[in-house]
C-alpha cells in the first residue's frame, strides 16, 4: 500500500473517531445543530477559520491568483478579507444576544423570530438550499486532489468523500463538526506555515525580485487593473466588489451561527480573536498563485486527457513540483482535510434548516403534535436530507460544471445577498417593519441573478464583467441596501 493511502487512512480513521466522540454530546435535535454551549471559544475560533477557508482558499483561488495575478489577489484576499472580518465582527454579538433571548437554531429560524413571522423564515429556509452549490464546489475540489493523491477515478472518490463526511455528520451532528474542525484547522494552519515558508525560500533564492520576474513573465500579473483579464478586470471589480462580497458572505448559514456556540460576549470576543488570527495566515496562502509561475513547468497545467487548461490544477501542482514527495503527499492530505472542514459544517446547517425551519414551520399547526415530536421528526428529517444531498451531490460531480469555483459562488452569492439585509437591520433597529426587508431581499435576489445571468445581453456596453458573480453580488447588496439605511436613519429606532 502507497504512503498516500497509509496517511489517508490514518486521516479517515482518526477524524471517525473524532466524529463518533461528538456522537456521545449529542442527545437531539438541538444539540445536533447548536451543541449545548460548552465548547470552549478557542475551539469554536479554529472551527469557524476552517470552516470558512475551504476548497475555494486551499485549492480553488490560487488558481485565480495564477491566472489574473494582483487584480485577483486583491479581490479575494484583502478586499474579501477586510470585508468579511469586519461585518463578522458588526454581526456576532448582537446575533448571539438575540438568537440567546429567541432561543434560535438557525438564521431562518433567528430571523422568523426576530421579525415575528413564520412566512419569512419558510422563504429562507427554502433560500439556503442555494448554499448546494457550494457543496457542489467543495466535493469537486476535494475529488480533484483525491484523484492525484490516491490514483483513483472521480467516481471513486466522490464515494468516499460523501458516504465519509456524510456519516460522521449524521451521527455526531454539531458536535463531529466542531471536534473535527479542529483537527482539520490544526493540520491547515501546519500546511500553511509549509507552504508559505516555501514561498520566502523561492524568493531567496533568486537575486531578481518576483516583481521582475513576474513582470518578465507577463506585465498584467502586476497590474493594478488588469483590463485583459476574465473576472478581475475594472476598478470595481478589482477593489470595491471583494470588500462588499465579504461582508455579504458573514450571512452565510454555517458562519453566522458559530455566535450560537457560545454563552456570553465574553466568549464572542474570544473566538473573534482567535478566528482572526488564523484567518489572516489563511487568506496569504492564496498568494503561492504567484509563486507558482516561477516554479512549475510548462504544460503542467493542461489536462492530459482533455487538452484543457485547469486552474484548478495550480495548487496541488505547487505542491508536487516543490517538495519531496512524502511532503506533498501529507500536504495534499491537509488540503482534503480544509475542504472537508467547510463540508461538513455546510452539511449540518443545510439539514438543520431543512428541518427545523421548512419542515418544522409546515407543521407547525399540528395540534397533535407536542415539542417532543416535533423534535424527534426535525432529526429524522435532518437525517434524510443528509443522504439526500451526498446523492444529489454524487451525480452532479460525476460530470462537474465548468470553474467550480464560479459555480458554487453564484448560488452562496446569492443567498447572502438575500440575507443581509434582514440580518444587518435586524441587529441594528427595534423593530425594522418587515415589509421593506422583503423588498431589499427580493431586490437584491432579482439584482444579482439577473445580472449574472443575462446582464451581458442587456448592457453589453458596460465596463463591469458580470461573468464574475462577485460583481453581480456586489452590486445586488449596495442597490438593496443603501436605500434602506437612508430610510432606517430617518425613521426607525436603534437598537
Amino acid at each position: 500500500m502507497s504512503f498516500a493511502w497509509v496517511l489517508f487512512i490514518i486521516y479517515l480513521l482518526l477524524t471517525a473517531w473524532i466524529g463518533w466522540q461528538g456522537q456521545k454530546k449529542t442527545s437531539g435535535f438541538t444539540s445536533f445543530a447548536l451543541g449545548n454551549k460548552d465548547v470552549h471559544p478557542v475551539f469554536v475560533g479554529i472551527t469557524l477559520a476552517a470552516s470558512v477557508a475551504s476548497a475555494a482558499t486551499f485549492i480553488i483561488n490560487p488558481g485565480f491568483i495564477y491566472v489574473d495575478g494582483f487584480s485577483a489577489w486583491f479581490h479575494l484576499v484583502v478586499g474579501i478579507g477586510l470585508g468579511f472580518t469586519a461585518m463578522l465582527y458588526f454581526l456576532s454579538f448582537q446575533f448571539r444576544r438575540i438568537g440567546d433571548e429567541n432561543n434560535a437554531l438557525t438564521i431562518p429560524d433567528w430571523i422568523g423570530k426576530r421579525y415575528e413571522s413564520r412566512g419569512f423564515a419558510l422563504f429562507f429556509s427554502i433560500l439556503n438550499l442555494l448554499s448546494f452549490a457550494f457543496v457542489i464546489l467543495l466535493v469537486g475540489g476535494i475529488s480533484i486532489v483525491m484523484q492525484s493523491l490516491l490514483g483513483i477515478s472521480n467516481s471513486n472518490a466522490l464515494l468516499i468523500t460523501l458516504i465519509f463526511v456524510t456519516g460522521y455528520v449524521f451521527i455526531g451532528g454539531t458536535y463531529a463538526h466542531i471536534f473535527t474542525n479542529v483537527l482539520q484547522g490544526i493540520l491547515m494552519i501546519g500546511v500553511t506555515i509549509l507552504v508559505l515558508v516555501s514561498c520566502i525560500t523561492i524568493l531567496n533564492d533568486s537575486p531578481d525580485s518576483i516583481f521582475d520576474r513576474l513582470n518578465a513573465i507577463n506585465p498584467d500579473l502586476l497590474s493594478l487593473v488588469n483590463s485583459n483579464g476574465r473576472l478581475f478586470n475594472d476598478v470595481f471589480s478589482i477593489y470595491i466588489a471583494g470588500f462588499i462580497i465579504g461582508a455579504v458572505l458573514v450571512c452565510q448559514p454555517h458562519i453566522l451561527t458559530k455566535a450560537l456556540y457560545v454563552k456570553n460576549d465574553k466568549q464572542v470576543k474570544q473566538y473573534l480573536t482567535v478566528f482572526t488570527i488564523i484567518w489572516i495566515l489563511f487568506l496569504l496562502l492564496s498568494s503561492v498563485g504567484f509563486f507558482a509561475h516561477l516554479i512549475l513547468p510548462d504544460g503542467v497545467l493542461i489536462d492530459a486527457t482533455t487538452g484543457a487548461f485547469r486552474q484548478d490544477l495550480v495548487m496541488t501542482a505547487y505542491l508536487e513540483n516543490m517538495f519531496p514527495g512524502w511532503v506533498h503527499t501529507t500536504a495534499s492530505v491537509i488540503l482534503i482535510a480544509a475542504a472537508m472542514s467547510t463540508l461538513d459544517g455546510l452539511l449540518i446547517s443545510i439539514s438543520t434548516i431543512t428541518a427545523n425551519d421548512l419542515v418544522l414551520n409546515l407543521f407547525a399547526n399540528k395540534d397533535n403534535m407536542n415539542q417532543e415530536t416535533k423534535m424527534k421528526l426535525a432529526l429524522r428529517t435532518s437525517h434524510i436530507v443528509l443522504v439526500v444531498i451526498a446523492i444529489a451531490a454524487y451525480f452532479i460531480n460525476l460530470n462537474p460544471p465548468k470553474l467550480l469555483g464560479i459555480f458554487g459562488q453564484v448560488g452562496v452569492y446569492g443567498l447572502t445577498v438575500a440575507a443581509a439585509p434582514a440580518l444587518i437591520f435586524g441587529i441594528m433597529y427595534q423593530k425594522p417593519p418587515i415589509k421593506y426587508i422583503w423588498i431589499s431581499s427580493l431586490t437584491a435576489l432579482v439584482i444579482h441573478f439577473g445580472l449574472y445571468f443575462f446582464g451581458n445581453q442587456f448592457i453589453s456596453k458596460t465596463i463591469v464583467s458580470f461573468v464574475n458573480p462577485g460583481v453581480t453580488a456586489a452590486i445586488a447588496a449596495t442597490v438593496s441596501i443603501l436605500p434602506l439605511l437612508i430610510i432606517a436613519r430617518l425613521k426607525w429606532q436603534k437598537i
